[in-house]
């Protein structure tokens, strides 16, 4: 599958299939994380697989009971260290936020290719999650992203035309207009 075409066919998945994920899938899922880039190359972060089912259950509970969650064969959870990455991202910021977020976007987009569905998880208790997964403290989360096999065929279409913003609408040219 072409880039721009698993871009056009992402889709926020809430609905999977319990069937585990082909090896393969899984492999290529941890090489899109390994070989994601970061400000610098620091590679400030660490992502840990859940996979058991009980401790998914207390992550999906920590994620405003989005109990759903739970049914996806694998959570992965971003572990950003602040401290270990890039400081003056814009002059002013460290650049876990962005390092991470293009770490899950490679997952993500690699799932498609797979055949697989993901879902952006930002509603979940930081605090809580720490706990539950025995995070060191300095931790950031800035998401989570559970990943599997859609429940329904229909769960993975391309993008409705439609409902997306003209290029005149987004797009400029040297300034902003």
């Amino acid at each position: 599958m072409e880039v721009l075409e698993a871009i056009k066919n992402r889709r926020s998945v809430r609905a999977y299939d319990k069937r585990p994920i082909a090896a393969e899938s899984y492999q290529k899922l941890r090489q899109a994380l390994r070989f994601a880039p970061s400000a610098c190359n620091f590679q400030p972060w660490r992502f840990i697989f859940v996979e058991d089912d009980e401790l998914k259950n207390e992550v999906a509970k920590a994620s405003r009971k989005q109990m759903w969650m739970a049914d996806a064969p694998l959570i992965v959870v971003p572990c950003g260290f602040p401290g270990s990455a890039y400081q003056t991202m814009g002059g002013y910021n460290n650049s876990i936020d962005i390092d991470l977020a293009i770490a899950l976007d490679h997952l993500s987009l690699t799932a498609v290719a797979e055949g697989l569905g993901t879902c952006w998880i930002g509603a979940f208790d930081e605090r809580e999650l720490k706990i539950i997964l025995q995070l060191p403290q300095e931790t950031k989360i800035p998401a989570l992203m559970p990943v599997g096999y859609p429940a329904s065929a229909d769960l993975i279409h391309p993008a409705d035309e439609k409902k997306r913003k003209t290029e005149k609408e987004i797009f400029s040219a040297n300034y902003y207009s």
